[in-house]
């Protein structure tokens, strides 16, 4: 029994749907697949990848400015200046922009720019930025911790609900385990338990599970089966020159032969991919303390 309040099920059928703009939302009969670079890399970069995603079934554009990176010499995005480039395409292309908040220093300039705020796998239990984005003003994609089990994942999520923000969705990422072939270990279980124990949406991130890219599309097709809301996955004008996560990253071409290729999968468990993405995107209120 998860001791959680306010992200279990009431019922077996209590569904959350969570709007990100006037025309997308999670938790529908509408899958959600957000495409981009692991990092905005340019102005130049970002243009290309919306001007070819806005025009397939892509609803909303990912790109990290503010990049938790293992080694302090790796780059570590441009910050406020990539802020301001997810915000030219995003007014330029309407198309919702999803990017990565590290502290809570950085949740009033994000929320200021982006329509979701995301959490990563390695701030899944930093309670205090948890607490904090209950006041966001903003949803949030909470991504599964690196070792955490369902139980805790169910529990951060509750942190933000607990604190003023009923707008979360979940996000498997995939594990660590003993093996290394893959880089994590995709919890396809975990994606079907936590539809049946909480009424949050529930999205998988093929692309940090496995680390290779002719290993996303098997499993982004097995997600949509098992019964996710939505899809986040990796993609590059140049793949190979990313500056982060080259190896996992598919080309542009790659990405909108996937999203096709997902519509009769989709079809098959009563889901459909939509062409509508930010139609109307309006700016909400900033984050402001308690």
């Amino acid at each position: 029994m998860i001791n959680a309040k306010l992200a279990i099920q009431s019922h077996p059928s209590q569904q959350t749907v969570i709007k990100l703009s006037p025309t997308v939302a999670f938790g529908g009969k509408e899958l959600v697949i957000i495409g981009g670079p692991c990092a905005v890399e340019s102005l130049e970069q970002m243009e290309i990848v919306a001007q070819q995603l806005s025009a397939a079934p892509v609803q909303a554009l990912r790109g990290g400015v503010y990049k938790p990176r293992t080694s302090p010499y790796a780059f570590q995005g441009m910050g406020e200046e990539g802020l301001e480039v997810l915000a030219t395409v995003r007014s330029r292309y309407n198309i919702p922009v999803i990017t990565e908040v590290m502290s809570i220093s950085q949740i009033e300039v994000v929320a200021a720019q982006a329509d979701m705020l995301q959490i990563g796998s390695r701030n899944m239990q930093n309670f205090d930025l948890l607490k904090a984005l209950g006041q966001a003003g903003k949803p949030i994609l909470l991504k599964r911790g690196l070792a955490a089990t369902i139980e805790e994942f169910v529990m951060a999520a509750e942190y933000i609900l607990s604190h003023g923000n009923p707008d979360v969705v979940l996000c498997e990422r995939g594990i660590r385990s003993f093996d290394n072939y893959t880089r994590n270990v995709l919890d396809l279980g975990a994606v079907a338990a936590l539809k049946q124990i909480t009424h949050l949406p529930v999205i998988v991130d093929p692309s940090h599970a496995v680390g290779k890219r002719e290993l996303v599309a098997p499993l982004a097709k097995a997600a949509v089966a098992c019964g996710a809301d939505g899809l986040i996955i990796e993609c590059h004008p140049e793949p190979e020159k990313s500056v982060s996560d080259a190896r996992q990253a598919l080309s542009l071409e790659d990405m909108v032969n996937l999203v096709d290729s997902l519509k009769p999968i989709a079809a098959a468990v009563g889901r459909n991919i939509s062409q509508a993405r930010g139609v109307g995107l309006k700016p909400t209120p900033l984050y402001c303390a308690a």
